[in-house]
């Protein structure tokens, strides 16, 4: 993938800055990942996700435009609303592993808990860990009333997942062909 000058991450004083704007994002540990502030060289990985067979899940495949545009979209989100799109790392390598995301798009009509990850690593249980850490962010540390993923009717996976995470179908807040899946408020973990 060639990277284009807008995505090439910046340096001298403008890399300092994005590293004390990401520092200040939240940054969460939560058994073998860590949910923390995406940076540019987390891009690659995103796009080859979302305009990959992936990306069917999502609407797309997308374009390596809109691929762009989503990532920056969800990343400004941290900025405008107080979350966004957070890189999953695994705590002992720091290798990349996917994405999980707290979103309101436009026209949704709340937020999003939604989840990224390549094929070969899914059935690891990352998605999962990190599918509870940000929920449990939306909750606990934003105070949400309300969170929902919305899921592909064909998508068992990720069904399968939000499941496990505690949600349960709404088909009243279905949207745009796929289906809603909402979180009960979990209870609070010391």
């Amino acid at each position: 993938m060639k990277v284009k000058p807008w995505q090439k991450p910046m340096k001298g004083q403008a890399a300092v800055a994005v590293d004390r704007i990401c520092a200040s994002l939240p940054r969460i540990a939560r058994g073998r990942i860590i949910l923390r502030a995406p940076y540019l060289d987390d891009y690659p990985l995103f796009e080859s996700i979302v305009t990959g067979e992936r990306g069917r899940w999502i609407g797309g495949p997308l374009t390596p435009e809109a691929a762009w545009l989503d990532f920056i979209q969800m990343v400004a989100g941290w900025v405008l609303r107080g979350a966004g799109l957070w890189t999953v790392e695994l705590q002992a390598t720091g290798e990349r592993v996917g994405f999980v995301v707290l979103n309101h798009e436009t026209g949704d009509p709340e937020m999003e808990l939604g989840f990224l990850f390549p094929a070969e690593n899914e059935g690891k249980g990352y998605a999962f860990e990190a599918g509870e850490a940000a929920r449990n962010s939306a909750f606990f540390a934003l105070n949400r009333d309300t969170l929902v993923s919305w899921i592909d009717p064909e998508n068992a996976r990720a069904i399968k997942l939000v499941e496990r995470l505690g949600a349960q179908r709404d088909a009243a807040s279905d949207i745009d062909g796929s289906g809603a899946y909402r979180y009960p408020r979990p209870e609070f973990e010391v």
